[in-house]
């Protein structure tokens, strides 16, 4: 079923579809090279989700389109529930085992016996039937099955504790997502407005050129400019389609779904929405999901040690058996399929009964549990001392998230100054230019200033955005529901 060669192509059997058949020789080997053949099952593109197209999604809206889209969330959502039911099926070790069977049997032999010189002959056979209901119960074993229980749902904890931080991700990818493509589409307005005012000062070339003040060189300088603003628009529209895609990949929609995003340019920003880091961390800690889930994990080792230790104490039990047999089958035992021990003592045409009650002590197991109580200490140290590293990188975490959004919204404040000052500079360079009393030189200086502080104020804002989503996914608050 293997390929033949190291450097020949494996070229799979198939049906009349193109489905690849498993476990078939290949085919004979073809000119196709190192492609495989197209299964029409698999072309099926996904079906984008119903929107309304006419209407502009805001942040908080585009995040539940994604938890209800994208297959991450139902993957964790399936793994808490594969948790929960590994907890429940602990638990059931606490109940008795009733196992139930019916067998019918056929008995036969074929013999000749001889005494004193007579001969006999015979060739009896027997059938019939027996029915029978085995219990078994482990009464006490000194908290055994207890830990295993608790290192279980501990296990669920984490289980449910990744399903809340996968949620978690996926709102901070899309808001991410969401404000990159809102600053996309804000260097393409930024773009747009300065092609406009690079054909403002081409026309006052030209009309320089008209009446005699200004020079070739001067129009064909400004045409130059007009030439590269414009491709700056291309380049801005570009960004702002490959930003789309971004955000519907991290929406986890289909990528020809056609959805309107609203803007974030009337949001406010300011230092002050940045509280103090140290007012933060220790409620930060207690609620960070990485942190919780190494708490528990920490509690599931130390239930995985007292496992481990009464493994070493003897188990009591009770067993009990009642049986039913007609015909006259000759049996001292019931022959058992895996889910019960033998029934024994099965003779004739009866009601049978037995109950047993006793206990059982390891002796000696060649050092299998003292291995195991050593293994699960070390689990648990090394658990203990897990839980220490994420608080500590944690921490880590908080502060440098809380200094890159102080220095976000910082530099937000000082961009907004320099837009201010740049716009103010091409106004007054492009009056000055039509009044003859600049150069074109400075015109077009100022008019690369102004675009170049227009996108720097455009991404200090959207980086401002990101850091404060990044501080709140950092301190475990990302994912409330917005007032």
């Amino acid at each position: 079923m293997a390929p033949e060669r190291p450097d020949r192509p494996w070229v799979p059997a198939t049906t009349e579809t193109g489905e690849i058949i498993a476990g078939e020789h290949q085919a004979s080997p073809a000119d196709e090279g190192y492609v495989l053949p197209a299964n029409p099952a698999l072309g099926r593109v996904p079906m984008p989700p119903s929107v309304d197209t006419a209407r502009r999604y805001s942040l908080a809206e585009l995040i539940d389109l994604a938890e209800s889209s994208k297959p991450a969330t139902r993957i964790a959502w399936n793994d808490a529930r594969r948790a929960a039911l590994t907890a429940g099926i602990a638990e059931s070790a606490f109940l008795p085992n009733i196992t139930a069977s019916a067998i019918g049997g056929y008995q036969g032999s074929n013999g000749h016996e001889t005494a004193l010189g007579t001969g006999f002959s015979s060739n009896p056979s027997l059938d019939g039937t027996v029915s029978a209901v085995s219990l078994q119960w482990l009464l006490f074993d000194f908290g055994e099955r207890a830990a295993v229980v608790d290192a279980a749902k501990q296990g669920s904890v984490i289980s449910n504790i990744a399903f809340t931080a996968a949620h978690q991700q996926l709102i901070y990818s899309v808001s991410l997502a969401f404000y990159n493509h809102a600053a996309a589409e804000a260097r393409l307005a930024t773009a747009t407005q300065s092609l406009r005012n690079a054909h403002d000062v081409q026309a006052a070339a030209e009309d320089r050129y008209k009446h005699g003040i200004g020079t070739v060189t001067e129009v064909a300088q400004a045409r130059q400019g007009t030439a590269q603003a414009n491709l700056a628009v291309v380049q801005a529209t570009g960004g702002a389609e490959d930003s789309y895609q971004a955000l519907i990949t991290a929406m986890g929609i289909s990528p020809l779904t056609k959805i309107k995003i609203a803007g974030v340019s009337g949001r406010k920003l300011s230092p002050s929405m940045a509280a103090p880091v140290e007012s933060v961390i220790s409620e930060a800690i207690a609620r960070r999901p990485d942190v919780q889930s190494a708490y528990a994990a920490q509690k599931a080792g130390l239930a995985n040690v007292r496992a481990a230790q009464a493994a070493f104490m003897p188990k009591f039990f009770l067993s009990a058996t009642g049986t039913y047999t007609s015909g006259n089958l000759d049996v001292t035992s019931l022959p058992s399929a895996g889910e019960q021990p033998p029934t024994v003592d099965i003779n004739g045409s009866r009601l049978g009964g037995s109950i047993f009650a006793g206990a059982s002590i390891p002796l000696y197991d060649g050092g299998t549990r003292d291995a195991q109580l050593a293994r699960a200490r070390a689990e648990a140290d090394s658990a203990d001392a897990r839980l220490t590293q994420v608080q500590e990188e944690a921490v880590r975490q908080i502060v440098v998230a809380d200094n890159a959004l102080h220095t976000s919204l910082s530099t937000y404040s000082a961009s907004q100054t320099l837009e201010a000052a740049a716009q103010t500079t091409f106004n007054s360079a492009l009056a000055a230019y039509r009044n003859g009393v600049s150069s074109i030189t400075d015109l077009t200086l100022a008019e690369t200033q102004l675009l170049q502080a227009k996108d720097g104020a455009t991404d200090a804002y959207s980086t401002a955005l990101s850091a404060a989503a990044t501080l709140a996914l950092s301190t475990g608050s990302l994912g409330a529901a917005p007032e």
